[in-house]
């Protein structure tokens, strides 16, 4: 699936700290704890508590903050509908680990088993 070229600017130029509050309340509120995102985040990113911290007060963009992780091999299965687009059909390869992240994020607070979640 093709994005614009506008979208996945925007998306490289998003900031990790401006959405991370929104995947903790998003948890949150569903019951599910900041340790729990965090494993997710680990997981997909390789990122200890210590590193996450970090981008967070550096406010890295989404693009460092991909370059910097070291990707989950297994971040290939994650599969489905997010923001109205086909994860594993997304083109440009840092909108879809976005992407990956906002799934993950979504199957925590709608109760997923961890397991399932970290695709083991």
């Amino acid at each position: 699936m093709k994005t614009t070229p506008e979208h996945d600017t925007r998306i490289a130029n998003m900031t990790f700290a401006s959405v991370y509050p929104h995947y903790v309340a998003k948890v949150e509120m569903k019951g599910r704890t900041v340790s729990e995102l965090h494993e997710v985040i680990q997981w997909l990113t390789g990122f200890n508590e210590k590193m996450l911290q970090q981008l967070i007060s550096e406010k890295a963009s989404f693009e460092t903050f991909f370059q910097k992780a070291t990707l989950n091999p297994n971040a290939t299965l994650i599969t489905g509908v997010i923001c109205s687009y086909r994860i594993e059909a997304i083109e440009n390869a840092l909108t879809r680990q976005v992407r990956y992240l906002d799934k993950l994020v979504d199957e925590l607070a709608k109760g997923k088993k961890m397991e399932k979640i970290l695709r083991s």
